[in-house]
């Protein structure tokens, strides 16, 4: 959402920041309606304080014997009652139809955010790790994990097309990542372990972002409300409606869920293996602090990702993403992408974003800034710390060896029992 004052003051600098992520110019409509919600509040205010001294004033006329003038006075509020619930109801309608088309735009892009339509304007920052030489032709983890206990069939036969059937030790791997990044995120990290809803109402999907735009993405239940696709709408949404009286320390939130995304718009991406998926885990990490605060706090998000994929020993790359790559509620995005050797290619893995005060005025998070009177709303940043089942294709990818097995990195063999190679 975004603040009327900001459009009003400079309607230009608004449209040109949308224009950067393709949305066509919408200040002239909201300053239109904005004007004619203020108008008719105007005329309801007026209509209020003349119909409160019409009242006292036919009182006035009674007590001196003018019946005349109470009888026009009396006529005169009658009318005013008639008409205040008309200009109560026009004042509604234009307020509703304001607020969604605020909340129907996206967030406006960071000034650094470079220009771009898609992934191909996004610019490398940085890049760790070295990619592994291998002495033989190294396989995509769709064709090595079957034999492993990745069984897309079953999967496919029991729910439909991007299902996946996780057996025996494949199963135990992707618990061991979960609960892995879940223990270093809510140590090292400083996160607070969380095990949020994994049903949410629609408040909750619009404070974060999702409706009402994006509902297609989304899966819902027959009582109306929604699968999380993200444990980003559930801990987000732990400030709805709150008032912070101290935030000098980030709340720094995470969790480990299941995720639950339709895939809408990714027909014909992916649609092999198990790097996109309706039904898939996470850990989510999500912070909310003051806005002098956003920058560290995003940084200290970023590396917080980032050092997952580095205890692993997975080469990744940091990516600035453009303007038109970020997702709608973002200011700024970095994306991790992790190299699979498989496939030859740098994947996504983790998605790490700044959206500002966006969600925090759809959802009407704020805090009282210190020695301050009032108060102001919060800047919430989110990310994937990280995608649990992404993670598990680079290891497969990454680890394999020539007949078939793959090692398990270090770090994991506690969790695994002391599972060193699946085979």
């Amino acid at each position: 959402m975004h603040d009327i004052r900001l459009i009003r003051d400079n309607p230009d600098a608004f449209d040109a920041a949308l224009a950067r992520r393709g949305v066509e110019p919408s200040a002239a409509a909201i300053l239109e309606l904005d004007r004619a919600r203020r108008e008719v509040t105007t005329r309801m205010q007026e209509a209020q304080g003349r119909r409160n001294d019409a009242s006292k004033q036919i009182g006035q006329a009674m007590a001196q014997g003018d019946k005349d003038r109470a009888e026009a006075l009396k006529a005169e509020v009658a009318g005013l009652k008639q008409t205040l619930p008309e200009l109560e109801t026009g004042e509604r309608e234009l307020g509703a139809q304001l607020n969604d088309l605020l909340a129907r735009l996206p967030n406006l892009p960071a000034e650094d955010v470079p220009p771009g339509e898609d992934e191909s304007a996004n610019v490398e920052v940085a890049q760790w790790g070295e990619q592994r030489e291998f002495a033989f032709q190294p396989k995509e983890h769709a064709d090595l994990g079957p034999a492993l206990g990745l069984d897309f069939e079953t999967g496919a036969e029991i729910s439909g097309a991007r299902f996946t059937f996780l057996r025996g030790q494949m199963a135990r791997l992707q618990r061991a990542l979960g609960q892995f990044m879940l223990d270093r995120q809510s140590g090292a990290n400083g996160y607070v372990e969380c095990a949020p809803p994994l049903l949410v109402r629609d408040e909750a999907v619009f404070g974060t972002g999702q409706l009402p735009k994006f509902a297609e993405d989304l899966f819902r239940t027959t009582d109306g409300r929604w699968l999380i696709p993200t444990a980003e709408v559930s801990l987000t949404n732990a400030v709805r409606d709150r008032i912070i009286d101290d935030l000098s320390q980030p709340i720094r939130m995470t969790a480990l869920t299941p995720c639950f995304r339709s895939e809408a718009g990714a027909a014909g991406k992916d649609t092999r293996g198990f790097i996109r998926q309706h039904q898939f885990e996470k850990v989510e990490l999500i912070s909310i602090c003051r806005p002098d605060d956003w920058q560290a706090e995003h940084e200290h998000m970023v590396r917080s990702a980032e050092g997952i994929l580095e205890v692993l020993g997975l080469p990744y790359r940091r990516m600035l993403l453009c303007a038109g790559d970020m997702g709608a509620t973002a200011k700024k995005t970095f994306d991790l992408e992790v190299w699979l050797p498989g496939q030859g290619a740098w994947r996504e893995i983790s998605s790490i974003s700044w959206c500002g005060d966006y969600q925090a005025r759809r959802m009407n998070a704020r805090y009282r800034p210190e020695d301050a009177k009032g108060t102001e709303f919060v800047h919430t940043l989110n990310g994937s710390g990280l995608a649990v089942g992404r993670t598990l294709v680079a290891i497969l990818e990454n680890y394999q060896n020539e007949d078939g097995s793959v090692d398990i990195p270090g770090p994991l063999h506690h969790y695994m029992g002391g599972i060193t190679r699946l085979s």
